[in-house]
């Protein structure tokens, strides 16, 4: 099997193991899926590793939500056997979203779950806490 067909495999793996929803992009010459909604991994495919990780938000203001996804593992997939690697990359994704999930919260007062940035504290979401106690972010 060719490298182009290693690579082109791995790419359907990954887009097949992928929570839904999906989207995929390149940049760079990278190619970036992001799945979930709200986001729980993101996996960049590079031409010679995948790296998976954990979505995460940090707050730049308390407007600005910025994407800060924590890294759950790295491979260089053209060290490794085909089914060693479908099996690795696909426990990572695995991984990334338990982790993510493990997050959540719920509300006390609206009794939704919500991903982490989206709780104002471990009990109250954001839109709780404003109409709550009047917090305005």
């Amino acid at each position: 099997m060719s490298i182009d067909e290693h690579y082109e495999q791995l790419l359907a793996y990954i887009g097949t193991h992928m929570p839904t929803p999906f989207a995929q992009e390149e940049v760079d010459g990278v190619i970036i899926f992001t799945g979930g909604s709200p986001g729980e991994v993101i996996v960049r495919l590079t031409d010679t590793s995948v790296i998976v990780e954990e979505y995460a938000v940090r707050w730049e203001s308390p407007f600005t939500p910025v994407v800060r996804p924590r890294r759950v593992g790295l491979v260089k997939w053209r060290r490794l056997p085909e089914s060693e690697l479908m099996t690795v990359v696909g426990e990572l994704i695995k991984g990334a979203r338990e982790m993510r999930r493990s997050r959540y919260r719920i509300c006390h007062f609206c009794h939704n779950t919500f991903a982490p940035e989206w709780m104002s504290d471990d009990v109250t979401c954001r839109q709780c806490v404003e109409r709550e106690a009047g917090v305005v972010h």
